[in-house]
């Protein structure tokens, strides 16, 4: 009894902590793979970190901040192997809507976005995400790509002063086309040019045969690598080149500035923040400001993360739990919050770099998080001479996969009608990102009910009537259902007896089944008669303890039609 009770204690602490189910198991060669997979995942995030700090409107030291807490604590409560959490393109751009630059705004956001994550986990309530279609998630991601893209070609053409808000920006961009700086459009193509090379090199590179000789794999791998750290290569080379210009004393490129030294202070999240002139915003005046986005954020954070992890866990053979996933994503923001983080989110981009470096656990994020505290410690000053052009063209090239072009045709040839969430979210989304989600999944919950409430039935006569319900029975159905009996049964001429087909019907409610009653009424004063057939056990059971006026019912069809079409239709006893 007592090696039972221990074996369920430990069962369950290990369903808390899932790095007890790996590491007992960890061995020198999984060691091996995990550093090269983290320390390539490192390389890719620390430049894409500064980018998307950028996008988020915050300084660029706040990526950094977001880019290292969740490999530690992943590590520890995280269910796979390949995911990696920080800071993301589409979260960049949700928190830049609800923030408006202010780091203080930001740090409560992501405290209040993990308690409500981890509140979630443990309420058990991942099944919310479910309400959120595929055309939604797809509608929503290609207008971000857009988004976020187009959000950059200022910094590539080192215009100041754009509005954030999407038409203004498109309008002042092309307005302000001839302040362009040379130097920052020749930098920004030739980023862009280059990152694009070393993509299509990767991409050819991945097809290819293992059965080449030793020098060409060898040749290949290397390439493969510098390809996979292409985002890192690209912006030490522009710094580089920014940094030479600058000790000449000339200024050609527009640089990221002065940044904060050093690793953030470990301290608890500000719940206040004073202004220049004395005001104080208080924590709930801040919530108040925060406003939808902590519903948005939060959700869109999970469904981005679980969504990765779904695909590399099925990609890789294994299983992950979404509510245990979705408790680590909140707790990694919670602690976040305590080094200055903005919200963090699996990375597909990096989730995919790592799973193809081969990494065995998810002891991998240590790795990456060290790389970019090592970047915090030591290279900040140097980042001084990052030029935004650069980081500009680090971004457009890892959002422009987001836009994919197949959606709307596949949605086309598969149901139309999904056209219609997929492009009420793509167009509202350059209103407001917010908005578009928002509108997605009212219009995707409205498709929904109409289906609930308006389900097929399949009317056919065989000498008396025939309804073929083709799904549940519940409350929003039972005015249809009476409108198509009076039609077709006890308003005909004259009334006709019905059989009412119920093998697909699994539940029932209250309002069906006083509906029910009173057609059952109808159809004793106008002297003909209404079967139920096919009756599930649980339905049967609800019905016969409702007592209802003059039921019948039958185990088939066929045995409803024969007793119909043989007996006395004004029979008193039907």
């Amino acid at each position: 009894m007592e090696r039972v009770t221990g074996i369920r204690w430990y069962a369950a602490l290990r369903s808390c902590f899932p790095i007890l189910t790996w590491l007992p198991r960890y061995n020198l060669t999984w060691l091996k793979m995990d550093l090269i997979a983290g320390l390539t995942v490192g390389l890719t995030a620390v430049p894409q970190a500064l980018a998307y700090a950028e996008v988020a409107g915050l300084p660029v030291q706040y990526g950094l901040y977001s880019a290292f807490m969740g490999g530690f604590i992943y590590c520890i409560f995280g269910t796979s192997k390949d995911i990696t959490l920080g800071p993301t393109a589409i979260m960049s751009l949700l928190c830049s809507a609800y923030i408006g630059g202010d780091p203080v705004f930001a740090v409560v956001l992501t405290l209040l976005c993990g308690v409500i994550q981890a509140g979630m986990a443990l309420l058990r309530l991942g099944f919310l995400l479910d309400f959120i279609s595929y055309p939604v998630i797809k509608g929503f991601t290609c207008a971000a790509a857009v988004t976020i893209g187009f959000g950059q070609v200022k910094n590539i053409l080192g215009l100041k002063e754009i509005p954030q808000q999407f038409f203004l920006q498109v309008y002042y961009t092309f307005h302000k086309i001839p302040e362009a700086r040379v130097g920052d459009v020749i930098l920004g193509l030739c980023c862009l040019f280059f990152l694009v090379v070393l993509m299509l090199m990767k991409n050819s590179l991945g097809s290819s045969e293992d059965d080449a000789p030793l020098l060409v794999r060898s040749a290949r791998r290397l390439v493969w690598s510098l390809a996979t750290i292409r985002n890192a290569l690209v912006v030490i080379a522009a710094t580089g080149v920014a940094y030479s210009v600058e000790a000449t004393g000339h200024h050609f490129f527009s640089l990221t500035g002065k940044t904060a030294k050093g690793l953030p202070p470990f301290k608890a999240p500000p719940l206040s923040e004073t202004e220049a002139n004395g005001t104080v915003i208080t924590f709930s005046d801040i919530t108040k400001d925060l406003g939808g986005g902590l519903a948005v954020i939060p959700l869109m954070g999970v469904l981005e993360s679980i969504a990765i992890a779904k695909a590399f866990g099925s990609k890789n053979n294994y299983r992950i739990d979404a509510n245990q996933e979705l408790f680590a994503i909140g707790l990694t923001n919670i602690m976040g919050s305590f080094v200055s983080a903005y919200p963090v989110t699996g990375s597909f981009g990096r989730t995919a770099v790592n799973s193809q470096t081969g990494v065995c656990s998810p002891a991998g994020g240590i790795v990456t998080g060290v790389i970019v505290l090592l970047s915090l410690a030591f290279l900040m000053p140097l980042f001084f001479y990052i030029p935004k052009a650069s980081l500009a063209a680090v971004i457009i090239c890892a959002v422009s996969p987001m836009i994919d072009f197949r959606v709307p045709v596949q949605l086309w040839r598969v149901k139309r009608l999904d056209l219609l969430p997929f492009l009420v979210t793509f167009v509202v989304s350059f209103w407001e990102v917010q908005y578009g989600i928002v509108g997605g999944v009212v219009v995707s919950g409205f498709m929904l009910l109409y289906t609930v409430a308006r389900p097929k039935v399949k009317v056919s006569d065989h000498g008396v009537l025939l309804l073929e319900l083709d799904s549940g029975l519940s409350f929003p159905v039972t005015e249809h259902l009476s409108r198509l009996v009076y039609k077709h049964a006890l308003h005909a001429s004259p009334p006709r007896c019905l059989v009412l087909d119920c093998s697909h019907v699994s539940s029932i409610d209250f309002t069906v089944v006083h509906e029910l009653t009173e057609l059952l009424k109808q159809f004793e004063l106008n002297g003909v008669s209404m079967i139920f057939a096919g009756l599930k056990p649980s339905v049967l059971k609800v019905l016969l303890t409702a007592d209802l006026p003059g039921f019948r019912h039958t185990d088939r069809v066929d045995e409803a039609l024969q007793l119909l079409t043989s007996i006395n239709h004004y029979d008193p006893l039907f």
